[in-house]
């Protein structure tokens, strides 16, 4: 890590506990790294996702290696990185499947993320999409996104309980959103792989996420359908914060607009980050990842 990074990631920690101290009157305790309270989380203080010197290592590997990344309230940000970097595990830690050996990870200023489950971590507003879509391909579209709209009922109760107007409002806002309304009652294992990736993209906003995980959206997509996923992504951005790992340097590109930052990770830990030109200008960033 360079002397800026290093500088940088101390700001940022130094800046974060004195919000955190703000925020829970001096009953912050940096030591256990757990707030007060948690449940609703709290982005007063602007950032959605801190993590803080997060280390998990497996059998002897070093999976992340003190890793320090911060996420604005409303923030696109793209992780890139070559194949082991850490960018999985690091939404594996966030998302509360894999327990780090150390560190801090919190949503807002109040929601340690580590003393919650999975199923804990998607209710307080955190919603992830794995690389292969999945729904429910006997089901049409507009099921899909039915059931997701109504996630504390089975299967059975949402597909015959009665949509109120403003659910069919949303679910009608859905559909054109994520460019699917003429495929509404299209069997959704009718579609093309490109089309599923976005039913699964409206199944997780029709549960209001804060955050969005999202792990290479665009894989197998053709380039037409990437550049409508960049144009959904950026009409998403400011509404919620999303974290987007991508391979794809054109799609990052779209998404960047030569002036949001992008953060490339490497053996663990950040490597450098800045706008697109400046990490593709950086010779550490060239020798281990573009250049290949």
């Amino acid at each position: 890590m360079t002397p800026d990074l290093m500088e940088a990631g101390a700001r940022q920690r130094a800046a974060f506990d004195a919000r955190q101290q703000a925020a829970h009157g001096g009953s912050f305790s940096k030591a256990s790294g757990r707030p007060v309270r948690a449940g609703v989380p709290d982005f007063a203080q602007g950032v959605a996702l801190y993590l803080d010197d997060v280390t998990v290592s497996f059998d002897g590997f070093k999976a992340l290696n003190a890793l320090s990344l911060a996420i604005n309230v409303g923030e696109l940000r793209c992780i890139i990185g070559p194949n082991g970097a850490g960018k999985t595990t690091m939404m594996d830690i966030i998302t509360g499947k894999t327990r780090p050996d150390a560190g801090r990870v919190f949503f807002g200023s109040n929601i340690d993320l580590l003393r919650l489950t999975e199923p804990e971590v998607a209710q307080v507003g955190i919603g992830r999409k794995f690389q292969k879509p999945t729904v429910y391909e006997q089901l049409s579209v507009l099921q899909n996104l039915e059931l997701s709209l109504r996630n504390d009922r089975g299967v059975a109760a949402s597909l015959f309980a009665r949509l109120s107007s403003t659910q069919n409002d949303r679910l009608g806002e859905l559909l054109t959103l994520i460019h699917l309304k003429t495929e509404a009652h299209r069997t959704a294992g009718l579609l093309s792989h490109g089309q599923k990736q976005w039913l699964e993209i409206g199944m997780l906003l029709a549960q209001d996420p804060k955050l969005l995980l999202l792990d290479e959206p665009v894989a197998g997509m053709t380039d037409e359908e990437t550049e409508r996923t960049a144009e959904l992504f950026l009409t998403l951005e400011g509404q919620h914060s999303l974290v987007v790992v991508e391979h794809d340097m054109k799609f990052v590109d779209q998404l960047t607009e030569g002036r949001k930052k992008v953060t490339v990770l490497h053996e663990g830990r950040v490597l450098a980050d800045g706008l697109l030109s400046e990490v593709q200008a950086n010779p550490e960033v060239v020798e281990v990842y573009l250049g290949r």
